[in-house]
């Protein structure tokens, strides 16, 4: 009898577990997962650490560029930068945006000529977060085309345009620039043989 009273046991507890198991699995996944606790040595990330460093980003750039560069990043969201004269006027120019390609216009018809890809990782920073604010990259790649233009584009990789940006933003972007320099005497120095140029 102590069989089958031990039998009929282990039936009801296998019956149990089936019928009320799901229940308590769907419960258990449903329960909210506490918050990891940092591990020694680990600090919790800083939600204002971008925007502070965005701001000294901004600051370095208005300190090598002046004032009126500053302003025009703000207003336009990149730098720009015209290459050799002809007659007086720029042959090509360079829209320089921040964690995206450098774009390539004819200055005379706005026509776009190329995507040049370039990145600069923050190497101070441990892996996963190697991303330069945007106006440190923004300005990397400006003085990068400053100090060797050749060098730059022959190392980037080139794409027709609408690789990575819709031309007609971009071409939206060279008629804001235009409108910008035509205001600004200041934003309209762009030349890359000129060494105040923005």
């Amino acid at each position: 009898m102590s069989v089958a009273a031990a039998s009929l046991a282990i039936v009801c507890v296998a019956l149990a577990g089936f019928a009320f198991l799901p229940d308590l699995a769907h419960k258990r996944r449903m329960r909210p997962k506490p918050a990891p606790k940092p591990r020694r040595g680990h600090s919790l990330p800083d939600p204002g650490e971008q925007l502070r460093a965005e701001r000294r980003a901004e600051k370095l750039l208005a300190e090598v560029l002046g004032a009126d560069a500053l302003e025009a990043y703000k207003a336009l969201g990149f730098l720009h930068c015209f290459g050799a004269e002809r007659g007086g006027e720029p042959t090509y120019g360079y829209l320089i945006y921040p964690h995206k390609p450098i774009v390539s216009f004819n200055a005379a018809t706005g026509e776009l000529l190329n995507e040049h890809c370039v990145s600069f990782p923050d190497r101070d920073e441990p892996e996963g977060s190697q991303r330069l604010p945007d106006a440190d990259d923004a300005l990397a790649k400006w003085l990068a085309l400053r100090a060797d233009e050749r060098g730059l584009i022959n190392e980037a990789n080139m794409h027709l345009p609408g690789r990575q940006l819709d031309p007609d933003h971009v071409r939206r972007d060279i008629a804001r620039l235009s409108e910008w320099t035509s205001r600004s005497p200041a934003g309209a120095e762009g030349s890359l043989d000129d060494p105040a140029g923005v």
